[in-house]
């Protein structure tokens, strides 16, 4: 499975394996249970992040991870991504400070 990575002029294709977003289902509830609590979202605290909100904060880390050739901490988030929109192909992540304005395509 592919998630298409777009920041500014460039771009990028994630490869997350067969089986790793089943194998990271509790990983993936424990950062869901963490924002339950409420996130930073640029420059709004928002209490309850609803789903994409979550996919963006999540985005932004991918983003941080990418940066610094953390290859373990892109992977799971782009497996998070997928495990949570199951349907986006692709995510123009905003490198600006602004988070929401993040966005997830299905083509």
């Amino acid at each position: 499975m592919q998630l298409n990575l777009i920041i500014d002029d460039w771009s990028m294709n994630l490869e997350i394996p067969e089986g790793y977003l089943d194998s990271m289902q509790e990983s993936f509830e424990k950062m869901d249970k963490d924002m339950d609590r409420g996130w930073q979202i640029g420059q709004s605290w928002v209490r309850d992040p609803n789903p994409t909100q979550r996919c963006q904060l999540v985005a932004g880390k991918l983003l941080t991870a990418l940066e610094t050739d953390n290859e373990q901490l892109a992977l799971m988030m782009g497996g998070y991504i997928l495990s949570r929109m199951p349907e986006v192909k692709q995510v123009v992540i905003d490198n600006t400070g602004s988070p929401e304005e993040t966005s997830f395509s299905n083509t």
